[in-house]
């Protein structure tokens, strides 16, 4: 299987010839060369993680591929078929077997209303908790996407993450609202984190790949 990082938070894995999209939104560049996508995972309804205009490039060379998603996005999306998921739910999208962990999105304010977020674990190797820091209880993660970025967390609470997790691999994602000398702090914070449990850091840029 292989990962190549997207801007911001959107992820495509390839495996035996199917593509998995996770959360093409507002700051990723238009999807392109999308056939053969076996399903689609968005973690929430920000627009940072999903557009029409993105799983419409999707659905036009993959009609009737399956959108999983949480409640929130199904109400969102409401022009388009979403199969709701829920924490503790797994599926099977071709080569790819998805198994979904949390529920909410961490908290930005007071003010802002908490939706409903799922981090999804892929093939027992790739997880990615969306906008949270779900730690998936009982698994042991090879590749952990850590978010980088955002205005609902500071670089600590991400360095405690890694530190939880002790992931084989990590990789910065969310982090498109950091400007280049905030990615470079962001990415040795988290090369620091992810070295302590003897892991490996990759500090992916927008096209980089990785071999699961």
């Amino acid at each position: 299987m292989r990962l190549t990082k997207f801007e911001h938070a959107a992820l495509l894995l390839e495996d035996s010839g199917k593509k998995l999209f996770l959360d093409p939104g507002s700051f990723t560049s238009p999807l392109t060369d999308t056939a053969n996508t076996a399903a689609v995972v968005i973690t929430h309804e920000h627009a940072d993680h999903w557009t029409p205009e993105q799983l419409k490039r999707v659905l036009d060379l993959n009609p009737g591929v399956p959108i999983y998603a949480p409640e929130g996005v199904a109400a969102a999306a409401t022009d388009f078929d979403i199969t709701v998921v829920h924490a503790g739910d797994s599926v099977e999208a071709g080569p790819f077997t998805l198994t979904f962990f949390g529920g909410k999105h961490a908290v930005i304010h007071s003010s802002i209303p908490v939706v409903d977020n799922l981090g999804v674990l892929i093939n027992d190797e790739l997880y990615y908790a969306g906008d949270s820091f779900t730690i998936p209880e009982g698994v042991e993660i090879d590749v952990l996407a850590v978010p980088a970025g955002a205005p609902w967390l500071k670089i600590a609470e991400s360095i405690d993450y890694v530190l939880a997790v002790k992931p084989k691999r990590s990789f910065p994602t969310h982090e498109m609202v950091l400007a280049r000398a905030g990615k470079d702090m962001s990415n040795g914070r988290i090369k620091w984190a992810t070295e302590q449990g003897g892991g490996e850091f990759f500090a992916l840029e927008p096209g980089d790949s990785l071999d699961l």
